[in-house]
């Protein structure tokens, strides 16, 4: 596995048959992790996490990205849920003839569609933190938002939340903290939901996505 800047290119007029894939900064660490420890043939081109703060960007960075990558690899994937484009991902998905993560959200790739499904009904007004989303609170939330600056935005912004829900995958006592942290300066309860085998469905989506790759190898 290789973590590779879009800059980087190969040969011109050679197609590697290494498998590029297009990965959200917030899916990337994992999606490496999963990479490095299957031993696939796989290199990983990340975009910046910052991108779910403007979810109407997402298709076009991926597209452009995509020109450039498919002049390099016999085979791409996006490893993205729909992430908030509202179709527009799976209208340049399929035009482009690959696939994407199943799922709306992250949340979903973590902790399944069904289980994600089932918390939001439960209580509409949940507002959910991955590991990634946890750890980085600060810096992708509160400050992109200028919280830092006018907390007084945060009524604005969270009004209708009424729970924070952490997913936890690595349920550390810096993560735990951090999660506590971000649910304090909302001004809502945290609840922990344990979902540690989020790697195996990961996985298994981003085997399928991939072709030819497997799962649980």
């Amino acid at each position: 596995m290789s973590l590779r800047s879009p800059a980087e290119s190969a040969s011109p007029g050679l197609r590697t048959d290494r498998i590029a894939v297009i990965a959200c900064g917030a899916l990337a660490l994992d999606i490496g992790a999963i990479v490095e420890r299957q031993g696939w043939p796989v290199d990983i081109h990340p975009l910046p996490p910052l991108l779910h703060n403007h979810p109407e960007r997402i298709a076009g960075k991926v597209e452009s990205l995509l020109d450039d990558l498919t002049l390099r690899y016999q085979r791409v994937a996006i490893g993205y849920a729909d992430c908030g484009t509202y179709g527009a991902l799976d209208e340049v998905c399929a035009r482009r003839g690959v696939l994407r993560l199943p799922g709306d959200h992250c949340y979903d790739v973590y902790a399944g569609a069904d289980a994600i499904a089932d918390m939001s009904a439960e209580e509409p007004g949940t507002y959910f933190l991955t590991d990634f989303l946890a750890a980085g609170f600060e810096r992708l939330v509160w400050r992109e938002l200028g919280l830092d600056r006018y907390p007084d935005l945060r009524e604005d912004y969270f009004r209708h939340y009424t729970r924070v829900v952490w997913l936890a995958t690595r349920r550390t006592p810096d993560l735990e903290r951090s999660a506590q942290r971000a649910a304090e300066r909302l001004g809502l309860p945290l609840q922990v939901r344990d979902v540690t085998r989020a790697d195996a469905g990961l996985e298994a989506s981003l085997a399928a996505v991939t072709g030819g790759l497997s799962a649980g190898a």
